[in-house]
């Protein structure tokens, strides 16, 4: 059931990513990395979305790459299917560690639109943090990865302006890790959406990964508030106090939630005088000041 989430949030993501990457760029580039895992079902499911772009893709060009230990079955797979004929389909096996950098390289990734699908839960080892931030080279850049239960997100934050992480829960014990990092406010904004609208897996839910609690939350178009809540409070002890905007930010960065989600929270800490506000009246407004009694 994770690999469906996972799928459907990386599909979801390509339809909104590739027709405004190919509006802004002439060469746009999609990197599929650990593309033999999962027998290729998400590399094809990727594929599938990237063929759909032809009113997109005349007088532009738009690649896929496949990386992996041994990706040749997969883009022979891909090869067969005849809706996918057209699509520009580069195959590297060797290792995603070892040869996505390379890939990059080769195909001329550098300072291009470059989305990076790294699904390393299965993988024998995660990747090194310098293989994802390899991917930074596209201009704009942005990744989805994969990570098992236990692995740190926070080593894959460095050269990533914006980056989020959220938890892919069953039960109680730790589920598997799913980080998306990028340059772009808006793609993240976008990503926050598209987390929240995901169909409901029976057994899925997601968790905050800093939220102390680690509270399940299932997946809702109006997700429940409490990790937001205990989170902002707790930022708030830290900090003093921060604008509404400020918030915003921190919530689309640091926790599961959208920046949508702040103000609905905020409204009720501030009703029940749980925070404090400055001015104490009008619309909550961003550079309104929220603090701690």
């Amino acid at each position: 059931m994770i690999a469906s989430v996972k799928r459907e949030l990386l599909v979801r993501h390509l339809e909104a990513w590739a027709p405004a990457a190919l509006h802004r760029a002439r060469r746009v580039i999609y990197m599929h990395g650990f593309a033999d895992a999962d027998q290729g079902a998400s590399a094809e499911a990727a594929a599938r979305v990237l063929a759909e772009q032809s009113d997109f893709v005349r007088g532009r060009e738009l690649s896929m790459l496949l990386v992996g230990d041994d990706v040749k079955p997969v883009s022979e797979r891909l090869a067969k299917i005849p809706e996918l004929a057209a699509l520009n389909v580069h195959a590297v096996s060797g290792g995603t560690g070892e040869m996505l950098a390379v890939a990059l390289t080769a195909a001329g990734a550098q300072r291009v639109p470059l989305l990076g699908y790294l699904d390393a839960a299965s993988a024998s080892e995660p990747p090194s943090p310098a293989t994802v931030r390899a991917l930074t080279a596209g201009k704009p850049a942005e990744v989805l990865l994969a990570l098992a239960p236990g692995v740190s997100v926070d080593d894959y934050r460095e050269g990533w302006p914006l980056f989020t992480a959220v938890e892919l829960a069953t039960g109680d014990e730790p589920g598997e890790l799913l980080a998306f990092a990028t340059m772009s406010g808006k793609s993240l904004e976008g990503f926050k959406e598209t987390l929240w609208a995901v169909d409901e897996f029976a057994g899925v839910r997601y968790r905050d990964p800093g939220d102390p609690e680690r509270h399940l939350i299932d997946i809702s178009l109006s997700p429940h508030p409490g990790p937001l809540r205990r989170e902002i409070l707790a930022h708030l002890g830290r900090v003093g106090s921060a604008t509404v905007t400020e918030l915003r930010t921190f919530a689309l960065t640091e926790t599961v939630y959208r920046a949508a989600d702040v103000t609905r929270v905020l409204h009720t800490l501030a009703d029940s005088g749980t925070v404090t506000r400055q001015p104490p009246g009008g619309r909550l407004g961003g550079d309104v000041v929220i603090g701690l009694p």
